[in-house]
């Protein structure tokens, strides 16, 4: 566990190390119709990861839009990478910013945007957005 103490308060955190997550790999298919623009949408409402301070779960509902290049995820692949999380010990930016690498990594899309929409806890809301767009060629 990669453990940090934050200077003023004290308080430990400890995020999984990228080395020891366990995530399930993103799996991919052809899209046969390369530079047709498409829309998908994802919308995962069970996710869960650990909070590095408390180390209870922190409930989200992950949104997923993407236009494909050349690849599509496949859903069941995308099911289990997702829950794959449940273990995993995360501040709510780095898991957006996680998601949003690992997807790109997978598929190489024309653009995608995840939306994080994080439970209500201790009296704060959070929502984060990450998002890319494939460079001009």
């Amino acid at each position: 566990m990669a453990t940090e103490i934050l200077e003023h308060t004290g308080l430990v955190i400890e995020e999984t190390p990228p080395e020891a997550l366990a995530l399930a790999p993103l799996d991919t298919f052809a899209y046969n119709y390369t530079g047709k623009e498409i829309r998908i949408n994802f919308t995962c409402p069970e996710f869960t990861a650990i909070c590095p301070f408390s180390d209870f779960p922190d409930f989200a509902t992950i949104k997923i839009e993407y236009v494909p290049n050349e690849l599509c995820v496949e859903l069941k692949s995308l099911k289990l990478y997702i829950n794959s999380f449940r273990d995993v010990k995360m501040f709510h930016e780095h898991v957006i910013n996680r998601v949003l690498d690992d997807f790109v990594k997978s598929c190489d899309p024309v653009s995608v945007e995840i939306e994080g929409d994080f439970n209500v806890r201790g009296n704060i809301k959070t929502v984060i957005r990450a998002s890319y767009r494939r460079s001009a060629e």
